[in-house]
């Protein structure tokens, strides 16, 4: 793979460009420098370990592999450059294991690229003012780049991952899923908020604040990919890219219903207290539906004993229903389109799929169905908006 990316690196090189190299840990679970493996080996000695002792030895797997891919560069003849995240001017807070950017200072890497250095730089970590190392939580690679893409003025971020692009669907479920050509920022933010794993939405934020173009590529492919962008301001020859209703169909799995009834002898803050007691227990809740006598909403299964324990205490009376997942349609399109949620509705309904709890925005639409029809409410989401033609 080193050599994919070498190649990849020369080729920009050769057409003018002035490359910076952001990098993630190497290989998966089970690999010896994993980040999961690095973690196993942290919690054999104290499942209960603190995060900031796991960002120090999180900080390992990207320093590991950058430290490799500039060697790489440097065995090609490239002057390479690596850099933590600390030292390439990434100053985050200090909620270890999921820190915020809070500034991102080019100046080091500026001056490595006027000298015609190509830095490698550690995705997923940064440092605090008082030289704390720190990560920044799923998706941080992606985050790292584009604040560096931003502060660097970039005309263009590149994500490389193992699949040519942002599809409509998973192609595990649906095998005729395609691959877009392009996409707004929104509608990927959206994707990606609801179950899309190719990019974190907390990376084409950054990049939307500045309107710098990402494209998520393949390392294995020379395909063009998928670019991601303002579409409303680009000068597009296909109007289908900006008049299609849906874009792709997501999904979310491991997810329980609560609904919590309320009565007359609770008092007017009841509603207002089943949320605030969440919000004190560090639990999101989704698919948020308040009725008179009863509020309905989503959690993670990871949370469900949590959340059925405190609310319990508070005398609330609760039903859970477990083994749920949230199948969605995204797509800027739909804004103001009629029958949208009847097309929706209509294909969930018509292949015999349970719909227990709906929710839409301007850009999606959200259904929390049984977790064993996911696969056939995703298919079915897909065929019926078209998405494969």
């Amino acid at each position: 793979m080193r050599e994919l990316v070498l190649r990849k690196i020369e080729k920009a090189r050769e057409q003018g460009f002035n490359p910076v190299i952001v990098v993630s840990a190497m290989g998966r679970q089970g690999a010896p420098y994993a980040t999961d493996t690095l973690l196993s080996v942290a919690r054999s000695v104290y499942k209960g370990i603190a995060a900031r002792e796991l960002d120090q030895i999180m900080y390992c797997g990207e320093m590991i592999s950058a430290v490799v891919m500039a060697g790489t560069l440097q065995a090609a003849g490239m002057t390479s450059v690596m850099l933590t995240g600390g030292q390439a001017g990434i100053t985050t807070d200090d909620n270890f294991t999921d820190a915020r950017i809070l500034k991102c200072d080019p100046t080091r890497i500026l001056s490595l690229l006027k000298q015609g250095k190509v830095p490698v730089v550690c995705g997923f970590q940064g440092m605090t003012d008082e030289g704390e190392f720190t990560t920044l939580g799923r998706g941080g690679s992606d985050t790292t780049a584009s604040a560096l893409g931003a502060a660097l003025n970039a005309e263009m971020i590149e994500i490389y991952t193992d699949v040519d692009g942002i599809m409509t669907a998973d192609p595990r479920i649906v095998e005729n899923a395609k691959i877009l050509d392009c996409i707004s920022y929104g509608e990927v933010c959206q994707l990606a908020h609801q179950g899309a794993k190719v990019i974190h939405p907390r990376a084409v934020e950054i990049a939307m604040q500045k309107n710098i173009p990402l494209v998520v590529k393949s390392t294995f492919s020379d395909a063009p990919g998928t670019l991601i962008t303002n579409i409303a301001q680009e000068d597009t020859s296909e109007a289908a890219v900006v008049d299609r209703v849906a874009t792709g169909v997501t999904y979310l799995t491991n997810i329980a219903q609560f609904k919590v009834h309320l009565d007359d002898t609770m008092g007017s803050d009841s509603s207002f207290n089943v949320f605030r007691t969440m919000a004190e227990s560090d639990i999101s809740v989704d698919l948020i539906n308040v009725h008179p006598g009863q509020i309905m909403f989503t959690i993670t299964a990871e949370h469900v004993e949590q959340a059925s324990t405190k609310l319990k205490q508070q005398g609330y009376h609760i039903e859970i229903l477990e083994n749920c997942a949230k199948v969605s349609v995204v797509g800027g399109g739909m804004r103001e389109v009629p029958g949208v949620m009847a097309n929706f509705i209509e294909a969930l309904s018509r292949n015999k799929i349970a719909i227990l709890q709906t929710v839409d925005s301007h850009t999606s639409i959200s259904a929390l169905v049984p977790q064993s029809d996911v696969g056939a409410a995703v298919k079915s989401l897909h065929e019926k908006f078209g998405l494969s033609n």
